[in-house]
């Protein structure tokens, strides 16, 4: 499975190609962050990240788009930036037929160091760790994005699963409650 993990950001989004499945080695295939000048204006400013989000999906043709859910927080603008930013993630996602699945900072946090309330630089190591990689990427949104795909590689197979079989069974309890 090929997962496009992408940190939302206005100025700053993280984007990393991870590849892999549960219980094997995983491979990093690219990362890098999408920068926007915050003097643009912000319709150019998602333009701008419309076009590298595309490129991103065109070169690495992901299975999967793995967005971090915007979490409530003080700054409203921040959030507004971050919310903005994910709808274009998802938007494209949605034109090219990708699943696109959203989890949590501290879901992404426990599935990569076994902690949601690891901080951002043990996440960085346990990255750096997982994909076998002598550095840890920089800037931090980018060891962001890698960690989205890497915890919807490990978590993403399982809460699909459990899906479908909650589905399944909700059929099938409705066809016995037919008379």
């Amino acid at each position: 499975m090929r997962v496009l993990g992408i940190d939302p950001g206005l100025t700053r989004c993280g984007v990393g190609i991870v590849e892999g499945a549960p219980g094997s080695t995983l491979a990093m295939i690219g990362v890098g962050v999408i920068l926007t000048p915050s003097d643009c204006a912000l319709e150019q400013r998602l333009l701008l990240l419309n076009n590298e989000i595309h490129g991103w999906v065109e070169k690495y043709s992901p299975d999967v788009i793995a967005v971090e859910r915007v979490f409530s927080q003080h700054n409203v603008r921040t959030v507004m930036g971050t919310g903005q930013a994910a709808g274009i993630a998802l938007l494209i996602a949605a034109q090219r037929d990708i699943p696109v699945v959203m989890h949590t900072p501290s879901e992404v946090k426990a599935a990569v160091t076994g902690s949601g309330r690891a901080n951002k630089a043990q996440v960085s190591e346990m990255v750096r760790r997982l994909l076998n990689l002598e550095t840890i990427p920089k800037p931090a949104d980018s060891a962001d994005a890698l960690a989205l795909a890497i915890c919807h590689i490990w978590r993403g197979q399982g809460n699909n699963r459990m899906a479908l079989a909650l589905a399944e069974e909700k059929k099938r309890l409705a066809l016995l409650r037919k008379p």
